[in-house]
């Protein structure tokens, strides 16, 4: 893949964003630990994050107690992280949309979803798609701090 100033600039932004960032709701979280929401929820709460689970069918995973919706969340976030089916992605970004996060994150195989950019522009809201959370800290912050 070669460097074009384009994906330099969101690269940059996506590494600012992560380091701003503290409390990440991770919608559609699995409690099977061989998911990939599972494995990027362990991750990301063992690099320092507050990892707030959402998911419905389950009281706590990680450790941490687990929410049935967005709206239910105590605390303010400042990113929410979406595992979801592509059809369920607009419901939960209009959900996330109303508790102003810094970012909304559309995880790998979420889909690309470019109306759903426009609204969380429209809102100030940063939107990431078709980027794993995990694989970019990795890579941007983690490998730094060696």
């Amino acid at each position: 893949m070669r460097s074009t100033p384009e994906l330099a600039a969101e690269t940059d932004s996506i590494e600012e964003l992560l380091k701003e960032i503290k409390t990440i709701a991770i919608v559609g979280i699995s409690r099977n630990i061989h998911k990939d929401s599972h494995f990027v929820g362990r991750y990301l709460q063992n690099s320092g994050y507050n990892m707030i689970p959402v998911n419905p069918g389950a009281d706590e995973i990680l450790g941490v107690k687990s929410y049935p919706d967005l709206k239910s969340i105590p605390v303010q976030v400042d990113a929410v992280d979406i595992f979801v089916k592509p059809e369920y992605v607009s419901a939960v970004v209009d959900e996330a949309l109303e508790l102003k996060p810094k970012a909304i994150w559309l995880q790998l195989g979420v889909g690309s979803h470019e109306s759903e950019i426009k609204k969380a522009r429209k809102a100030g809201v940063t939107m990431v798609q078709n980027r794993c959370m995990k694989v970019d800290h990795q890579f941007l912050i983690r490998d730094k701090n060696k």
